[in-house]
């Protein structure tokens, strides 16, 4: 089971709220995944279809619940694939649920009456989060946290994606919308809002479980950034003695290290010895001790003098 279809099994548990809740949550299904079909004698008939047991078992509780109506429910299968499809065939039932929804105007015309955000069924954030639990039934998915953090929301239209969006932005949360396949996607990439996502809808246990892997991942990446630059500054360290060495043996072949002053003799020798050493680790060995500032400038000078002597070799 994918982490969209858990999200899913979890939302279409029965879950606490008032009439005005499940009327906002079964606007949004009928809005994203509706269809209404008229009969040859001019009956409605409002269906939804979907891939998801879920989603048609949560339709249908709110249906029974919020309406008192029972829908005809039926499952066909097509290959390894099983669609299920939930209708209310009486004329007067589906209209009142139309009405109700605000996909009936005045005149009885099918068409969405919710201008954006300003309507009597999203006025209560209670609702708002209804309705974003019902889109998300409907036409949502979440990737797998474990790749990447991505949730979305399809519509055929440009209107719904734009309502979606700002009811989101009511919320926080940042939602965009790109055009794809001639489907408008409400999307979110952001980890901590897919979460606060997760909660506005009252999908908890899926809140936690992507909480984790986000805990998880960000350790890992902690850990990596630190193991890296550890590993830079060793190879820098590394590479800096392995210099020094030569520089310091090029000294020596050239000149002798008795020719030095005292104090470049004794670091030039113990560099020699301990070529792995840190910085303050040659300085503690020397007598008196000498601190890690001061050491880099004596090991400094001495590559100085090397590249002094290879010049004048040159010319």
């Amino acid at each position: 089971m994918s982490f969209s279809q858990e999200i899913k099994e979890e939302l279409s548990r029965p879950a606490s709220g008032g009439r005005h809740c499940r009327l906002a949550e079964t606007a949004a299904i009928l809005s994203l995944c509706g269809k209404i079909i008229f009969t040859e004698n001019d009956r409605c008939c409002v269906k939804i279809q979907t891939e998801n047991l879920p989603v048609a078992r949560k339709y249908f509780t709110l249906l029974r619940k919020a309406f008192n109506i029972k829908a005809e429910v039926s499952v066909r299968k097509n290959k390894e694939v099983r669609s299920y499809s939930v209708m209310v065939r009486k004329d007067r039932e589906a209209r009142r649920l139309l009405k109700e929804t605000y996909l009936l105007d005045s005149d009885g015309n099918i068409q969405e009456c919710m201008p954006l955000i300003h309507n009597r069924l999203l006025k209560q954030n209670c609702c708002r989060r209804a309705f974003i639990r019902g889109a998300f039934l409907a036409a949502g998915s979440v990737s797998d946290p474990e790749k990447s953090y991505h949730f979305e929301l399809v519509s055929v239209s440009k209107e719904k994606a734009v309502q979606l969006q700002q009811i989101l932005l009511l919320f926080q949360i940042d939602a965009r919308i790109v055009l794809r396949k001639r489907h408008y996607v409400v999307y979110v990439k952001e980890g901590s809002q897919i979460v606060a996502l997760l909660g506005l809808m009252g999908a908890h246990v899926s809140l936690m479980q992507l909480e984790n892997v986000r805990i998880v991942k960000e350790m890992r990446n902690s850990v990596n950034r630190k193991v890296n630059c550890e590993t830079a500054n060793l190879n820098k360290t590394v590479s800096a003695a392995v210099r020094q060495v030569e520089d310091i043996r090029y000294i020596e072949s050239r000149v002798g290290l008795y020719q030095l002053a005292d104090s470049l003799e004794e670091t030039a020798r113990l560099r020699l010895e301990h070529p792995d050493a840190s910085l303050k680790e040659l300085g503690d060995m020397m007598s008196p001790k000498v601190g890690k500032s001061g050491v880099n400038h004596r090991l400094r000078k001495l590559s100085l003098m090397a590249e002094q002597l290879r010049k004048g070799e040159e010319e």
